[in-house]
């Protein structure tokens, strides 16, 4: 067993703006899609509270996993992936005459 690491801090913003809870994501070695899924779940409840999350610390390797899944959170005190934050969105595919069945 190799020693904890800590891979980034969240915070949940409820929304008035005030902080609703705090985490620190850590273990050992390097972040995986299990940390990934922790991160996703905690937006979705934030989301799902009308609030927002933000990250603080997040390690470069978790940074790189979030980027490679898609996910584009507010990072505090780094320069943001992109302007959107990650956010449910839903919609249908039209389906062609020429398409494949799936």
């Amino acid at each position: 067993m190799g020693p904890f690491q800590r891979w980034c801090r969240v915070t949940v913003v409820g929304p008035a703006g005030t902080e609703v809870a705090r985490c620190d994501l850590e273990g050992e070695g390097s972040p995986d899609l299990g940390t990934v899924d922790q991160v996703a779940r905690l937006a979705l409840l934030a989301g799902r509270l009308e609030g927002h999350t933000t990250l603080g610390e997040v390690s470069p390797s978790l940074r790189e996993l979030l980027e490679l899944a898609g996910l584009y959170l507010e990072m505090e005190g780094q320069a943001e992936i992109r302007e959107e934050t990650l956010g449910i969105q839903q919609g249908e595919e039209e389906a062609h005459l020429g398409d494949l069945p799936l």
